[in-house]
């Protein structure tokens, strides 16, 4: 069962750190936000990933390509008798099979998931996220979900987290509770983590590039009753701007990152 990941997104909200790398590059401590992201579909045993290219993905390339020589210890001989020998050290390995599709690097999602079809096609479903947040999701548990309602598409559902710090008032305006990251407590959002069946691109995804995932197809799905919603209420977060990508780093420094189940 194949894992599409939207990896083409400029990230202009994180220019600060991406500037001259794709946003899914961006890292949480030694690694890119995107490797997190593989990780925790590889916890549920989700190992087929299909990575949705654009912005800068030469650079996703690159770090795949070399994968070695990004996150094993490497010792280069530069003595005039050496031969520039490379050694690894530790040998990273992955049960990970990624296939790196060129997306156009000014399509938008839905276009990116229609010229992405002929991967993505193969198999009954296919899981669909973003490469850029992360979360405690319990992927198995929106597997069988899925499965059980027996609709085309399935969206995690995901409650926002707060960004600013919640005050509770008494009647003589007297802060009663500091909370400094509450989570907000209404509603529901997109949080990603999709599953679609794979009549969903021929059906919802016409052949244009200026097709946005979180417009038409989705729109039409949920207009068709075809699109159900697994509700998660444990932690999920974006990076989308420098404050995130602070809170992330913070947490994975810590080792409290809730989202690290490997």
């Amino acid at each position: 069962m194949k894992v599409a990941i939207l990896c083409g997104g400029r990230g202009t909200r994180l220019r600060e750190v991406s500037e001259t790398i794709p946003k899914p590059m961006v890292p949480v401590g030694e690694h890119p936000i995107l490797w997190h992201v593989m990780k925790l579909y590889a916890a549920h045993g989700f190992t087929d990933f299909v990575l949705l290219l654009g912005y800068k993905g030469v650079v996703i390339r690159e770090y795949f390509l070399n994968f070695a020589a990004y996150e094993a210890d490497v010792t280069v001989d530069l003595s005039a008798t050496g031969d520039r020998r490379l050694t690894f050290h530790g040998l990273p390995s992955e049960p990970w099979r990624v296939t790196l599709v060129n997306t156009g690097e000014d399509t938008l999602t839905g276009g990116r998931v229609r010229r992405a079809r002929r991967y993505l096609e193969t198999d009954e479903l296919f899981c669909l996220t973003y490469g850029d947040g992360v979360g405690d999701i319990d992927l198995t548990g929106l597997l069988a979900f899925h499965r059980a309602h027996g609709r085309l598409a399935t969206v995690t559902a995901v409650r926002p987290p707060g960004r600013f710090g919640e005050l509770a008032l008494d009647d003589a305006r007297c802060v009663r509770v500091f909370n400094e990251k509450p989570q907000v407590s209404g509603g529901y959002i997109n949080g990603g983590f999709f599953i679609f069946h794979r009549d969903v691109i021929e059906r919802y995804f016409p052949d244009r590039d200026d097709l946005m995932l979180e417009k038409e197809p989705l729109e039409a799905l949920a207009r068709d009753g075809q699109l159900m919603a697994f509700q998660h209420d444990g932690f999920w977060q974006p990076m989308d701007t420098p404050r995130e990508f602070q809170l992330l780093n913070d947490l994975w420094r810590s080792g409290r990152a809730p989202w690290k189940i490997w």
